[in-house]
Formats: C-alpha cells, sequence, structure tokens
C-alpha cells in the first residue's frame, strides 16, 4: 500500500514538472501587449520552424538554430544557420529571409526582380525534420540495444525493460498483425512494427514540453501523409489478382459494375486519406487542447485574482489530466493506425475464395 501511494506521489509530481516548462513558455509569450494572442502560441508551438526554441529568460530567447539549405535565383545553392536571420538587422541573409505576414508566413522567402515573394526550393531541416532524425536514432538505439540481448541471451527469461519490450513487441506481431493478415503475414511485420513504433515513439517525445521533446512530429499532416503513402504502397503493390479483379471487375451483376467499379477505384484512396487525417487530426487536436488550457491562466490574469486564482486550478488540474489521456492516445493511435493498415494489406491478399 506504502508502495503504490508512493508511486502515485512520484507519477503526479512528475506531471507537474512536465507542466511546469509549458507554463513558463506560455508566461513568455503572453509579455509585451497585455493580452494573450492564444492564437499564435497555440500555432505557434504545434507549427513548424527553422529553429527549435527551448525557453526564454528574461529577454533572452534561448534557441537551437537549424541548418537552412536553399537554392537562390542562379540555381546556386545557399546553406547557414537560421541564426543568421537574427544576427542581420534587416532579417535578411544572401537575399532571404522569413516571412513574417502573408500566404507565406513563417517559411523562408525571396523577392523576384518585380519585388513579389515568392518560395524558393527549401531542403532546409526544420524542427520537424531535426525531431525525426533524433527520435528515429533514439528509436534505434533501444530497439536495437533489445535486440543485442536477445541474439547474446536467447537462453535466458528476459526480464525488466528487455523483457517489457519483447511482451509489446509480440503482442502487435501476433495479436495485430498476424490476426489482420494471416497467412503470409511474417512479409509486412518488419513494415508494421516500424510504422508502430515511429508513430508510438514521436507521439511520446511530443509529450514532453522540454528539449529533446515537444515536436510536434505526427501532428504534422506531411508525416502523416508519408505514412499513409506507404501503406497505400503496401497493399497495391503486393495485393493479389483476386484483389485486383474485385476492384475492376467485381462479382456483382452486370447492370451494377458501371456503379461498383468507380466505388472501388475510389475506395483505394479514401483508405489511406482516412489514416492520414484520424492521425494528424487526433494528435494535433491533443496538443492544441493542453496548450489553450495553459493559456486560461494568463488569459484570466486580468480578471481578478479570485478568478484567476480559481482558473489556474482547473487549468493546471485538467492539464495535468488530458497529458495523462494523451499518454493513452499515444498507444492507441498507433495502434489503430498498425492495425487498419494490417487490415487493408490482409484484404488485398484475398485468394480464389470460389475456387475449391
Amino acid at each position: 500500500m506504502k508502495s503504490l501511494k508512493y508511486n502515485i506521489r512520484r507519477y503526479t509530481w512528475l506531471l507537474l514538472l512536465m507542466f511546469i516548462p509549458v507554463l513558463s513558455i506560455s508566461a513568455n509569450e503572453s509579455k509585451g501587449e497585455g493580452g494573450v494572442d492564444v492564437k499564435e502560441i497555440v500555432f505557434g508551438h504545434i507549427g513548424d520552424s527553422y529553429e527549435w526554441h527551448i525557453t526564454t529568460w528574461g529577454e533572452t530567447h534561448i534557441s537551437i538554430p537549424l541548418p537552412v539549405i536553399v537554392m537562390g535565383n542562379n540555381g546556386q545553392w545557399h546553406m547557414f544557420f537560421s541564426s543568421e536571420f537574427h544576427h542581420s538587422p534587416t532579417g535578411e541573409h544572401e537575399g532571404f529571409y522569413i516571412a513574417k505576414e502573408g500566404q507565406y508566413k513563417g517559411k523562408i522567402v525571396k523577392k523576384d526582380a518585380s519585388g513579389t515573394e515568392i518560395r524558393p526550393i527549401d531542403l532546409s531541416i526544420t524542427k520537424t525534420a531535426f525531431a525525426i532524425i533524433l527520435n528515429s536514432v533514439l528509436l534505434c538505439i533501444v530497439i536495437l540495444s533489445v535486440a543485442r540481448w536477445s541474439k547474446r541471451s536467447s537462453n535466458q527469461a528476459p526480464k525488466g525493460f528487455i523483457g517489457f519490450m519483447e511482451m509489446f513487441i509480440m503482442n502487435i506481431n501476433d495479436n495485430v498483425i498476424k490476426a489482420c493478415i494471416g497467412k503470409g503475414y511474417e512479409r509486412y511485420a518488419p513494415y508494421l512494427l516500424t510504422v508502430f513504433f515511429f508513430i508510438f515513439f514521436n507521439n511520446l517525445m511530443g509529450l514532453i514540453p522540454i528539449f529533446p521533446g515537444g515536436a510536434n512530429v505526427t501532428g504534422n499532416i506531411a508525416i502523416t501523409l508519408t505514412l499513409a503513402c506507404c501503406t497505400l504502397l503496401a497493399v497495391n503493390l503486393f495485393g493479389t489478382k483476386e484483389y485486383w479483379k474485385e476492384i475492376f471487375w467485381p462479382d456483382v451483376p452486370l447492370a451494377l459494375k458501371p456503379i461498383m467499379i468507380p466505388i472501388e477505384i475510389v475506395g483505394i484512396l479514401t483508405k489511406p486519406f482516412a489514416l492520414m487525417i484520424r492521425l494528424f487530426a487526433n494528435m494535433m487536436a491533443g496538443h492544441s487542447v493542453i496548450l489553450s488550457l495553459v493559456c486560461l491562466v494568463f488569459i484570466t490574469a486580468v480578471m481578478g485574482p479570485v478568478l484567476n486564482g480559481s482558473m489556474t486550478v482547473l487549468s493546471v488540474f485538467f492539464g495535468i489530466f488530458m497529458n495523462i489521456l494523451e499518454l493513452l492516445v499515444a498507444y492507441i493511435q498507433a495502434y489503430v493506425f498498425t492495425m487498419l493498415s494490417a487490415v487493408f494489406i490482409g484484404l488485398s491478399q484475398v485468394h480464389g475464395h470460389h475456387a475449391k
């Protein structure tokens, strides 16, 4: 009983400590104009950027500059760190600058001969791209460490973290991938396990409000689009003849074929589209709700100490609750994406069920 109370107290303090950096960041951003721009704070934190902002200490912004890689008008590539924009009095470097308004707000632009802002070819390592690289390296270290131990100690029963990871991996492999695909699941297990742990690990890292966490990787639609396209390729490139026959010549009366064929073709694209939107919307919404709850503290600051104090307690309470809920969502979204991908792949592996 004492151990349970100790663990509850320890995890409560851990969640509070995780929540404090978010409060401090929002507090610094609320200074200056006497008001809080909730939209700017929320989209500033869940959006992409050319630097990794850690915190603000007084008037000093502590950030990690990231590499900028853009192509100029003459086809020449320019490479420099994003900190060069801040060192320049005009905010420009080699003719490039970050747009502060308009359709390219927050993106690197340049001006053409007529003075119109245009987007160059931009291959910069942004916050999201850097987070993917960093999280992938950390994930590889974890998985390869488990694999190395299992290879060296094949005759020993795994314990602790190794045992937990083995149980975790086998659960996804046996109860999700094998159950949904059936015969021949081994061919797709490496891809689906990679997808699951990539999404799950990035979801967890996104809940940590301090570096190296906090990046909204799976809440970026470009990332979810890429994952959905990978599933689209896995489904359709390795689909059986029976699968394609059911799409282009379904087993329905001839009069219904002109109706069913377009529906089946559209269904090829709607499945990965659903995967993309589900993961993107759920993860972005979770980050937005937590940040909006934090902003309540500073929105009510001008309404008196009683109301502000009450809203601060509620904001912290519901913020911690949302963090706990997001831990569950981080697993559920990775699980659902993997399960549906396995289901779609399993449907594409259908064989001639009419054959005797």
